[in-house]
């Protein structure tokens, strides 16, 4: 029974040209996850699923598995990730492999550690959950007892505060980790009916999706290794 890392990193980045192998704190951005994978002592098998041949090229020299280039008809923008995952579960059972749990690892959360990898793997196994996925508590900005909404009068209460227990809102971070079965994933879905959350903290959970993200993640990652 394998439990196999799919690193999911397309060639098109509307917001971020490039951003999967963008330079980021002087390396490509790829590369972190690569190494937070590689490291993790509870995956057996890390794999890159890319449609570009430039992606391809620098996943292999990170260390990671690139068997194929994923086929054009789910690497468009809109291509959902249940299918992306599908196509290696089907690669890896058509070549005899028996996969225990399916790791997703998007490159956009490039201060997850090894740590946050083998936690999370930890807890899919001891819990028996369908589904884990790393989440961080909601920054108390963001709480929603403090959003609003406009309307042609002015500004109103988006929820109602009682609905809310704040200690218990959390966020999911990405997910910079998914851990879930395979049945899972060939019933259509990325979580299962019993999901539970792996906590990281806020300074390891960016997402990169903007300009602005990604100048923040260098500054962590190079304060990261300036403190490591």
């Amino acid at each position: 029974m394998a439990v196999v890392a799919v690193v999911p990193a397309r060639s098109g980045s509307k917001r971020v040209p490039g951003k999967n192998i963008r330079l980021c704190a002087g390396r490509p951005l790829l590369a972190w996850t690569a190494d937070a994978a590689l490291a993790a002592h509870a995956i057996d098998r890390v794999i890159l699923s890319s449609d570009d041949v430039q992606v391809a090229k620098v996943g292999r020299a990170c260390g990671l598995e690139v068997p194929w280039l994923r086929p054009t008809e789910i690497a468009s923008d809109d291509s959902p990730m249940i299918p992306v995952l599908v196509h290696v579960l089907d690669w890896l059972e058509g070549e005899g492999v028996t996969v225990e749990a399916v790791v997703l690892l998007q490159p956009t959360s490039p201060l997850r550690t090894a740590g946050d990898i083998d936690g999370a793997i930890a807890l899919f196994r001891s819990s028996g959950a369908d589904t884990v996925v790393t989440v961080m508590a909601v920054p108390n900005a963001c709480k929603p007892v403090k959003l609003m909404a406009r309307d042609t009068e002015g500004l109103v209460a988006s929820v109602d505060a009682a609905v809310f227990s704040c200690g218990q809102l959390v966020l999911r971070n990405g997910p910079a980790v998914l851990v879930t079965s395979p049945g899972v994933i060939r019933s259509g879905r990325l979580y299962g009916e019993r999901t539970l959350g792996y906590e990281m903290p806020q300074e390891r959970s960016i997402d990169i999706d903007t300009p602005y993200d990604f100048l923040l993640a260098e500054l962590l990652l190079a304060h990261r290794d300036k403190t490591a």
